[in-house]
């Protein structure tokens, strides 16, 4: 039996990987000198946050596919639970009027 990752999690992770690789890739520019480093102790923050701007339109694009994939599956949990809050709605309301036709 094989085991297959829900997309959101496949997702999470992709985003996660694009952004280690773009850290690293960032970190080895600056380590080299390609890039300006950061003031003093600041340049870890400096290739973090570096890394975050280039990764996230990064990941708007080539992620396009696991994206939507973990849009469908958010999607339908979210209309399970709206069905599932109606019936237990309208179970309460069908006893709520059997008790009010009762007491009538």
């Amino acid at each position: 039996m094989s085991w297959k990752p829900s997309p959101m999690l496949r997702y999470t992770a992709m985003r996660a990987g694009l952004f280690v690789v773009c850290f690293l890739a960032i970190w080895g520019l600056v380590y080299l000198h390609v890039l300006p480093a950061g003031l003093g102790k600041s340049n870890l923050l400096w290739v973090m946050l570096l890394a975050l701007v280039i990764s996230a339109p990064l990941s708007y694009v080539l992620l396009r596919g696991a994206r939507d994939e973990a849009s469908v599956q958010v999607s339908e949990r979210v209309e399970r639970t709206r069905q599932a809050l109606a019936s237990q709605a309208s179970v309460e309301d069908e006893a709520d009027e059997a008790t009010r036709s009762t007491q009538s």
